[in-house]
């Protein structure tokens, strides 16, 4: 599997080349979204419009129709109400999938999932609790470019680990409503079967989504030098290649998690959200 650390250039941008265009560009969706700055302050803010730009590659026409159905897609989900609270199974949700305390050495947010652990909660619960994360991380890392590095560990996993219609429903969620927030990511010791699961999950990778895919293995040369270029190895799990063997405690980061629902004002156990 060599072949998947090889990598192709990435297209050109038209990026704007001050801060003012930017504004301008900005101003511009804003005018294409009509009334919905105003119904949706909190989402349709200048970081939210900007990195919708920067993934559309600063076209505010295609900016503003992937807002739009972002939109639509939050006034039914509602994703800002999500509590860790309304987390089935959260204790093991957080084993598969968690926010890590460290960052990486360029100062990006990491996501880790571990898509080998078993569970029992069903793909709805799953999609939920994707969700719950990545409007965590929007919140953390609003005003950066591409901002997370997100890391799976495959080792151990089968075909059944990940059903194939919760991993084509999560890649729409990510590319469609989350765009331009993953910075890289990395998947770590795929086993010999995760070829041909992977020559079919691709074609629904948008180009510059394929392009941020990596592969390493913690026996590979290469890939260990990778990580060492891109975490502090005394914080990185030993699952990937570093030293922290210390492992997730699940009451630390509950309670972490719920000081993240304060923070963005997720709905009261009566439904009430604490701000709109």
């Amino acid at each position: 599997m060599s072949y998947l650390l090889r990598s192709r250039s990435e297209p050109k941008k038209l990026i704007p080349e001050s801060l003012e265009e930017q504004k301008g560009k900005i101003n511009e969706v804003r005018e294409l979204l009509g009334n919905l700055p105003t119904e949706m302050p909190n989402f349709l803010s200048d970081a939210t419009i900007r990195r919708f730009l920067r993934a559309r590659n600063w076209s505010t026409v295609q900016a503003a129709k992937s807002l739009k159905e972002a939109a639509r897609w939050r006034r039914q989900y509602e994703p800002e109400k999500i509590r860790w609270e309304n987390i089935a199974d959260s204790e093991n949700e957080a084993k598969r999938a968690y926010i890590p305390d460290y960052l990486d050495n360029n100062g990006r947010m990491v996501f880790v999932t571990m898509p080998a652990t078993k569970t029992k909660t069903s793909e709805e619960d799953h999609l939920k609790y994707l969700v719950y994360n990545l409007e965590n991380l929007v919140l953390n890392s609003e005003d950066a470019q591409e901002s997370v590095v997100w890391m799976s560990d495959f080792r151990g996993w089968a075909i059944s680990s990940t059903p194939f219609s919760l991993t084509r429903e999560s890649l729409r969620i990510i590319q469609k409503y989350y765009p331009g927030l993953i910075a890289v990511a990395i998947l770590t010791n795929p086993p010999k079967i995760f070829e041909s699961f992977w020559k079919i999950i691709k074609h629904f990778l948008e180009p510059k989504m394929s392009e941020k895919v990596k592969f390493v293995y913690n026996n590979n040369s290469e890939s260990q030098r990778i990580m060492g270029d891109t975490f502090d190895l005394d914080k990185l799990e030993s699952t990937f290649g570093g030293r922290n063997t210390a492992g997730l405690d699940i009451r630390k980061y509950a309670e972490k998690m719920r000081r993240q629902d304060q923070i963005r004002g997720a709905c009261n156990a009566d439904g009430n959200s604490s701000s709109s």
